[in-house]
C-alpha cells in the first residue's frame, strides 16, 4: 500500500517532436495588405489612364449641341417717341440641323451695348400688323412672325421675323457691339443663338 505521507510520483515531461508533422505556416508574413492582393501600381495607372481618355472622348461625342444652326440677316430699328425705348425688328434664318422636330419654346433678343446687356423677349405674333401700321420701317425686309409652338421639320429651313423693344435710344442701339436672337427648343438644354 502506498504511504500517504509521500509525494505522489512526477509526470512526465511530454517530449517535443524531433521533426515538424506538417507543413510550417509563417505568421509573420500577411496575407491582406495591398501589397498581396492589388496589380503592381504600374498597371494600375495605365488602367485608370485608359478609363479616362475613354470617359473624355465620349463626353466629347455626347456633349449638348444646339439643334439648329443660321444667321441673323436683317436688323431694322425704330425709336420708340417718348419713351426712350427701340423696337426693332430682327430676320433671321433658321436651319433645323438635327434628326428630330424643332419645337420652339420661346424667342428673345440680348444686344451687347458699351452701357451693358440688354434682353428683351420677342413680342406676339398676333401684333406684328400693328407695329408695322405704327412704324412701316420695322418692315422693311421683314418675313413673317416665328411664334412659340412652331415646329420646324430636321432639314428645313426657314427665314423669320422677331420684334423685341430694348429700353436704350436709337443712338445707343446703334452704337451696340452685338445683336443675337436667341431661340430655346422645347426638348433642348441649350438654345440656338444667331449673332450680328
Amino acid at each position: 500500500m502506498p504511504d500517504p505521507t509521500s509525494a505522489p510520483p512526477p509526470s512526465p515531461q511530454p517530449t517535443a517532436p524531433s521533426t515538424p508533422a506538417g507543413p510550417t505556416i509563417n505568421i509573420g508574413e500577411e496575407y491582406g495588405t495591398a501589397k498581396k492582393n492589388l496589380p503592381p501600381a504600374k498597371i494600375v495607372l495605365i488602367a485608370i489612364g485608359a478609363v479616362l481618355v475613354v470617359i473624355l472622348i465620349a463626353s466629347f461625342v455626347k456633349r449638348a449641341k444646339p439643334q439648329a444652326a443660321g444667321s441673323l440677316d436683317n436688323v431694322v430699328a425704330v425709336e420708340i417717341p417718348g419713351q426712350g425705348s427701340t423696337m426693332v425688328a430682327l430676320t433671321f434664318t433658321l436651319h433645323n440641323t438635327s434628326d428630330k422636330i424643332l419645337y420652339v419654346l420661346s424667342l428673345q433678343s440680348t444686344i451687347k451695348t458699351a452701357s451693358g446687356d440688354f434682353t428683351a423677349e420677342a413680342v406676339s405674333a398676333i401684333d406684328f400688323n400693328r407695329y408695322f401700321q405704327a412704324f412701316p420701317s420695322l418692315k422693311n425686309g421683314s418675313q413673317p412672325a416665328l411664334p412659340p409652338e412652331t415646329k420646324i421639320q430636321p432639314g428645313e429651313s426657314v427665314q423669320r421675323t422677331i420684334i423685341v423693344a430694348f429700353p436704350v435710344t436709337l443712338d445707343a442701339f446703334n452704337q451696340r457691339q452685338s445683336t443675337s436672337v436667341s431661340i430655346q427648343p422645347y426638348d433642348q438644354s441649350l438654345p440656338v443663338v444667331l449673332t450680328k
